[in-house]
C-alpha cells in the first residue's frame, strides 16, 4: 500500500524559513514521473505550487513562490522536499504532497496537474503571520 507522509509544517513569522519532506513507503518512484507540492487555504482552491520531474532537474514553481522555494527528490531515501525560504502570510495553508505513478512527462510545468489516481499525502500544515 502506498503511503506519502509530510512532514515539517509549523508557524512562523512572515520572512522565515520551513522545509518540508515528504516521505513515501509501498513506491518505488519511477522517473519521469511527477511528484509536485500542493496548497490549500481555507476558501480557497488547492493549487500547485512546485512540481519536479524525477530522475531529472526539471522543475516547476508557482509565479507566487519563485526565488523563494526550492523542490527537490532524494530517491534514494524515497523523500521529497520544499524549502521554503521568505514566507509570506499568503503561503499560509495545508501542504499536500502528491505523486503521479504513470504518466511520463517531459515538461516540468505539467507536474501542476494532478489525476484522479495521483497518490496523495495526509498534508502538513503552514502558518504564517505578518
Amino acid at each position: 500500500q502506498v503511503q506519502l507522509v509530510e512532514s515539517g509544517g509549523g508557524s512562523v513569522q512572515a520572512g522565515g524559513s520551513l522545509r518540508l519532506s515528504c516521505e513515501a513507503s509501498g513506491y518505488t518512484y519511477k522517473r519521469f514521473t511527477c511528484m509536485s507540492w500542493f496548497r490549500q487555504a481555507p476558501g480557497k482552491e488547492r493549487e500547485a505550487v512546485a512540481g519536479i520531474i524525477i530522475g531529472s532537474s526539471k522543475t516547476y514553481y508557482v509565479d507566487s513562490v519563485k526565488g523563494r522555494f526550492t523542490i527537490s527528490q532524494d530517491n534514494g531515501q524515497n523523500t521529497l522536499t520544499l524549502q521554503m525560504n521568505s514566507l509570506k502570510p499568503e503561503d499560509t495553508g495545508m501542504y499536500y504532497c502528491t505523486v503521479d505513478p504513470r504518466r511520463v512527462r517531459s515538461n516540468a510545468d505539467s507536474c501542476a496537474r494532478a489525476y484522479e489516481d495521483n497518490y496523495w499525502g495526509q498534508g502538513t500544515q503552514v502558518t504564517v503571520s505578518a
